[in-house]
């Protein structure tokens, strides 16, 4: 007997990672977060302290997201936390920290 023709399953498709030419890495240690009713405000930056009651926070990068792709965030960062400290132990942030700069 013959089979019903049978629709072909969907495609996978094909992400291709590209880097522009203004593509730049950067370390930080500093990230503030603003947000509004459209979307998502990160800034990115690194903290200097050449005196011991000055910091200066040098911001080199603002990223807008929309809320879709903020919580996206969320859950990637959440997931890769979830297996970094399962594989290396858990992360501790020190409170004094939040509100510093360094997380905000």
């Amino acid at each position: 007997m013959s089979q019903p023709n049978q629709p072909n399953p969907p495609q996978q498709a094909i992400i291709k990672l590209v880097e522009t030419p203004e593509y730049k890495e950067h370390y930080s240690n500093s990230v503030q977060i603003r947000v509004n009713l459209w979307d998502f405000f990160i800034q990115f930056g690194k903290i200097h302290q050449q005196k011991p009651n000055e910091v200066t926070i040098k911001n080199f990068a603002g990223i807008y997201l929309s809320p879709q792709q903020a919580k996206a965030l969320l859950l990637a960062l959440s997931q890769n936390i979830g297996q970094y400290e399962g594989a290396f132990g858990e992360i501790k942030i020190d409170p004094k920290a939040i509100g510093s700069g360094a997380i905000q």
